[in-house]
């Protein structure tokens, strides 16, 4: 008895099975059409088989009338060798190169907040622009002085023939690699380091004058416009005079 319900379990179940796997199943999702009505399908050449490939060439390139012939008998020029020659000048007009830029660099700029600025302001007026800094020499003035004395009593002799002469703005170096010289002045404008020197000379002494120097970042801006154009970058700069701008190979 036991087996034979087992059994039509089995039975059961694999019925069950059968009708759930027939009728269970989801519908078949149908998708529109790739192009609306009567619009032809869009296919890449190479899906096209060989024989429609055949049937639809390429775009024809533009004929030229072949001349008429001659009534003397001489031989007209094929119609290929015409349309050869058009073709030739056809590439030739739109392989002609570009107009092209005409590059400028601009500086020196002495901070970077100056370069910054001037950068933003010829930024719009340019077809590209970029900065580069390079180590520069800045001067620091001119120094005028005595040279040093080979003892400091010898130092302070020249100081007191100095106020005898009537020249009291002086300092007498005490230490380092200047130890004994006499300095006269540390001046901005060499002008007025050479009329130091002068006046110090008619007193009967024999003053030098050095340029003082170190190294410093400067900055420089290169542009580039299109070549013909009268651009003027003193237009967008007004005030920076002490700039000046020289032709370089474009980048």
């Amino acid at each position: 008895m036991f087996v034979r319900l087992l059994f039509l379990l089995l039975v059961a179940l694999n019925l069950g099975a059968a009708a759930w796997w027939w009728f269970g199943r989801a519908p078949v999702r149908t998708f529109p059409p790739p192009t609306d009505p009567g619009v032809a399908e869009l296919r890449l050449w190479s899906e096209i088989p060989r024989k429609a490939a055949a049937r639809h060439p390429a775009a024809p390139t533009a004929s030229v009338p072949a001349p008429a012939a001659a009534t003397t008998g001489s031989s007209t020029q094929p119609p290929a060798a015409a349309t050869s020659g058009a073709t030739v000048a056809a590439v030739a007009t739109s392989a002609s190169p570009p107009p092209r830029d005409a590059c400028m660099t601009l500086g020196p700029f002495m901070t970077a907040a100056d370069m910054r600025a001037a950068m933003q302001n010829l930024s719009p007026h340019v077809a590209r622009i970029q900065y580069r800094e390079e180590q520069v020499n800045r001067s620091h003035g001119y120094w005028v002085y005595l040279p040093a004395a080979t003892t400091r009593e010898a130092a302070l002799e020249d100081a007191r023939q100095l106020a005898a002469k009537g020249i009291h703005d002086y300092y007498v170096v005490t230490a380092g690699d200047t130890q004994n010289t006499i300095s006269l002045g540390l001046f901005n404008d060499q002008a007025n380091a050479d009329r130091r020197v002068a006046m110090v000379q008619k007193a009967g002494f024999a003053p030098k004058v050095e340029q003082r120097v170190d190294m410093a970042t400067a900055y420089w801006l290169d542009y580039a416009v299109p070549a013909g154009d009268a651009f003027d970058w003193t237009a967008w700069l007004p005030d920076r005079n002490d700039l000046r701008a020289k032709s370089i190979d474009c980048f």
